[in-house]
């Protein structure tokens, strides 16, 4: 059966003739794309094009073979290597395969019938990989994301149809919310219903790089940009490319940097640091924050048209204290899924921890409620979760008043009764540190406003 799967093979031989007789041989395969190269700092010199597979004599005379391996595996992973060596030596053998030769063969009458046998089963390899991408996508041509955005409330579900709406285009989609909201589950939701959905998705948290590495991260770096840049290293928007990059965190993207990615947008090309080879990308966008990008924009913090660039089809997430009983669904999800991943028996929640959970603001949102879940499994020794294995802050702490929207006298209300909490119910003390009226608090009291017990 004829063999449809190109492969792009790169031969590093410095015997100009073996590596000429090689080339040919290969070649008589219309499914091999074969390139030759004489001298490492030649064929580094073009490995950004990404070859399938390298055979590599592994006595080159300007480089170690051993390093050669190296710098390939460091900086292209998934490029195959095939060492090609006259030496007979197994250990030489096992430590090259260690470091991530896919095969090591040994230099005689036979050498290229190995080589072109190796070169097959890699095909193979390959071909396999295929079909289960072909497979995914149609099994999954629709990313069921209402398996890992769970809510039926009013809010979410004006997230989902917005989803939906970006996932029929290449729009760029900003998404903003709160800190543990989802944001990146909406970008990979979006990206996975798109017709990209086989193409890589790849996610870039500008806050968590050193502001003197992002720009490298991002647009990639030539050989000697900077010290300790001792390869070529392509940058996320080539690794994106006719994919979807998501940028999270923008806000925080110095704004130095904020001209090099306008433009990088506005003309589909960059250029590497330290290079001057432009290159063409393709890559959909989608970018989130926590931050209100046009109060950045006020502040001279943010680019006014690199704002425009990116707002696109904005989606904004819902904090979890306003989505009311997704909570509880959140809630339930996580407890599940807990204990499958550590094979425990089933829990579910009393009415008295539903209860504690609608009262509680979650600050840290879906996130924090994540985390909370999966102590109070824990920390529960029953089949039922009670409202004491579930930690969380006091609802009434003076902090979280502010996280829900309330009449001033139910504001004045939790601020009296997180006083008469924390001074133990001491009315007359609380009076005196609120300057209020006694008799005030105890009228309160008695039309049950306020709890003494």
């Amino acid at each position: 059966m004829k063999n449809t799967h190109n492969l792009k093979i790169f031969i590093l031989e410095d015997d100009t003739w073996y590596g000429s007789m090689l080339q040919h041989y290969l070649s008589l395969n219309p499914d091999f794309e074969v390139k030759r190269f004489e001298s490492a700092k030649e064929f580094f010199s073009k490995l950004h094009e990404l070859p399938d597979v390298v055979t590599l004599d592994y006595s080159m005379p300007d480089m170690d073979g051993d390093l050669v391996l190296k710098k390939i595996k460091d900086s292209y992973p998934n490029i195959q290597v095939i060492i090609i060596s006259g030496q007979e030596d197994v250990g030489t053998a096992i430590n090259l395969l260690k470091s991530g030769a896919f095969d090591y063969i040994v230099k005689d009458e036979d050498t290229k019938d190995h080589v072109w046998k190796s070169l097959m089963h890699l095909s193979e390899i390959n071909g396999l990989k295929q079909q289960v991408e072909q497979l995914k996508e149609q099994v999954g041509k629709k990313y069921d994301f209402s398996k890992f955005l769970i809510g039926k409330s009013d809010p979410i579900q004006k997230v989902f149809a917005l989803i939906e709406k970006a996932s029929k285009s290449n729009i760029t989609v900003s998404v903003t919310g709160e800190t543990g909201t989802g944001k990146e589950m909406v970008a990979k939701a979006i990206h996975y219903n798109s017709d990209k959905s086989n193409k890589p998705f790849v996610a870039v948290n500008v806050a968590a790089i050193p502001k003197d590495l992002i720009e490298s991260e991002l647009f990639g770096h030539e050989k000697g940009a900077f010290t300790g840049a001792v390869t070529r290293r392509i940058g996320k928007f080539e690794e994106a490319n006719n994919g979807t990059l998501f940028l999270d965190e923008i806000g925080e993207l110095d704004i130095n940097l904020q001209a090099k990615l306008l433009r990088a947008l506005q003309e589909r090309e960059i250029t590497r640091v330290g290079g001057n080879e432009v290159v063409q990308i393709n890559a959909r966008i989608i970018v989130a924050t926590h931050r209100n990008l046009l109060d950045e924009v006020a502040a001279k913090r943010f680019r006014e048209d690199l704002y425009y660039r990116l707002i696109g089809l904005p989606i904004s997430l819902p904090a979890l204290r306003e989505r009311g009983t997704d909570i509880l669904l959140l809630a339930k999800h996580f407890v599940d899924q807990f204990c499958k991943e550590n094979q425990m028996e089933k829990k579910s929640l009393s009415e008295e921890s539903q209860q504690k959970l609608l009262n509680y603001p979650f600050p840290g949102n879906v996130r924090e409620l994540k985390s909370v879940m999966e102590l109070s499994v824990v920390l529960s020794d029953a089949e039922t979760i009670q409202p004491e294995n579930i930690s969380v802050q006091n609802s009434n702490s003076i902090n979280n008043i502010m996280a829900k929207e309330k009449s001033l006298k139910e504001y004045e209300v939790d601020i009296i009764q997180y006083f008469l909490d924390k001074y133990d119910r001491d009315v007359l003390l609380v009076a005196k540190k609120l300057d209020v009226g006694k008799s005030t608090l105890y009228r309160m009291i008695q039309a049950g406003e306020l709890v003494t017990k």
